[in-house]
């Protein structure tokens, strides 16, 4: 039976009702979208101009970075729009997309720092058998995985979401598209499909979260065995890799490992992991390796250099 629905256009409450919260919230998240883009625009030109980082690592931190800026672009270009509007509107068709490419690129990314954490493990642990297990072939596999992987699961969720029939009210209490505040606009009830985006979200974050500190265990294990010298190169290495999982599975654990609810925390919870960790990666990637910033001081001297003849 086709669904209908009676509702077309849906209408944000946004993440502050006050217009001088509103103001002072654009004034901020704007540069921190820009330095977002900035950032992670700049460790892909990085990574791709220096053949000095051509290893698997960055090869993974530039499609990292890629995903960075299409997850990021999927939300806060229209949240930042919306702060200086009165009505913040999106159509019915428009949030199902925004929910599909959030869904996508969130898991893409939920994957690659899977098959950076294992890259780490091949390259701490099993060295000497690293350049065959970690070939450009299979990074390349590794990458093109994590995407189709991100695809499937967003897949089901719009094939679930889309099935819903909404009939009013029209108002997300959210300033983006997500699951479950617009599941609470549905005219039926929507308990089944709260479950499963428990499984196909939270159960599934956290399995791979549990993946990744398995992983970053076995490292640590090995490292024992390890010089001073190398315990320290190995561990600052991982550092930046762990500051990023912790901060991106924390706010996704939080809103998807439960059933089908909004929370007043979800808001700043989600601007956390939709404007500020997408800003943050880059700065904790360039500061805690030295490598990456060489390469950045070389690309700048060169375009310096291009610049004056």
């Amino acid at each position: 039976m086709a669904i209908t629905n009676n509702v077309t256009q849906l209408i944000f409450t946004g993440l502050f009702q006050d217009r001088e919260a509103q103001r002072v919230s654009f004034i901020v998240f704007l540069p921190m979208y820009m330095a977002t883009m900035l950032g992670n625009g700049l460790i892909i030109l990085t990574v791709n101009m220096n053949k000095s980082l051509s290893s698997p690592m960055y090869f993974f931190l530039s499609h990292l970075s890629l995903v960075e800026i299409c997850y990021s672009s999927t939300i806060v270009p229209k949240f930042i729009s919306g702060l200086l509007t009165e009505n913040k509107t999106i159509s019915l068709d428009g949030c199902m997309t925004q929910i599909f490419f959030f869904h996508f690129f969130g898991v893409a990314e939920t994957l690659l720092l899977t098959v950076m954490a294992y890259d780490r493990y091949v390259a701490i642990c099993k060295p000497l058998h690293y350049t065959t297990l970690m070939n450009r072939p299979v990074c390349h596999v590794l990458v093109f995985s994590s995407w189709v992987g991100g695809m499937f699961h967003s897949g089901i969720q719009i094939v679930i979401t889309v099935q819903l029939p909404f009939c009013g009210p029209n108002v997300i209490d959210h300033y983006l598209c997500d699951l479950h505040p617009l599941y609470k606009l549905a005219c039926t009830d929507t308990f089944v499909e709260g479950i499963i985006v428990f499984a196909n979200s939270g159960v599934f974050a956290v399995i791979s979260f549990l993946f990744l500190v398995s992983s970053y265990v076995v490292i640590l294990v090995h490292l024992r065995n390890q010089s001073a010298e190398g315990r320290r190169k190995a561990l600052s290495t991982c550092a930046s890799h762990i500051t990023v999982v912790l901060l991106f599975f924390g706010p996704a654990i939080f809103l998807y490992l439960r059933p089908s609810s909004t929370f007043t925390e979800d808001k700043l919870v989600s601007v956390f992991y939709t404007v500020v960790t997408p800003m943050l990666n880059p700065i904790i990637y360039t500061l805690r390796n030295a490598e990456v910033k060489n390469a950045m001081r070389r690309l700048w001297v060169k375009k310096v250099n291009l610049g004056g003849e």
